[in-house]
């Protein structure tokens, strides 16, 4: 049931959004404490990124990925969103996704891949809720078929 709240809730956040950079930085490091610094985040990538190639829902948008540099990149990139000392230096989230024919029902699977992984590592609620609202706005530059 929490998925579904937090998939609304991600549907919300990115319409209410005022038109904001993807890459929205947050004024202190303390998301990025919460979730345990980068060895953390680093915990939650890898478990989400294991679902995400598992989940035949998914899986095909994963086919050309490699597991390892995908854990990076998507590691420092949620180290960076969250406040942490990394420096993101992959594509943005509108090239990277272009070609992809990402759609809403994909979109909302990758986000549940990733809930369930914060669920694993016991990221709290209110800790995860934080870091969706970070990452709600760049569906629109990850979903690319309406």
């Amino acid at each position: 049931m929490k998925i579904i709240f937090l998939s609304l809730g991600l549907a919300c956040a990115a319409l209410l959004s005022a038109p904001a950079m993807s890459q929205t930085m947050p004024a202190s490091d303390a998301l990025y404490q919460s979730f345990g610094q980068k060895a953390g985040i680093a915990k939650v990538i890898d478990n989400a990124v294991d679902r995400w190639m598992a989940d035949p829902r998914i899986q095909p948008f994963f086919k050309d990925a490699v597991p390892q540099r995908l854990k990076y990149s998507l590691t420092e990139q949620v180290c960076q969103l969250t406040g942490g000392p990394c420096d993101y230096k992959g594509q943005d989230m509108k090239a990277a996704h272009a070609a992809m024919g990402v759609n809403k029902a994909a979109f909302n699977n990758l986000v549940e891949g990733l809930q369930l992984a914060m669920d694993a590592e016991k990221i709290p609620f209110t800790v995860q809720n934080r870091l969706l609202a970070l990452l709600a706005p760049m569906n629109r530059e990850i979903i690319t078929v309406r």
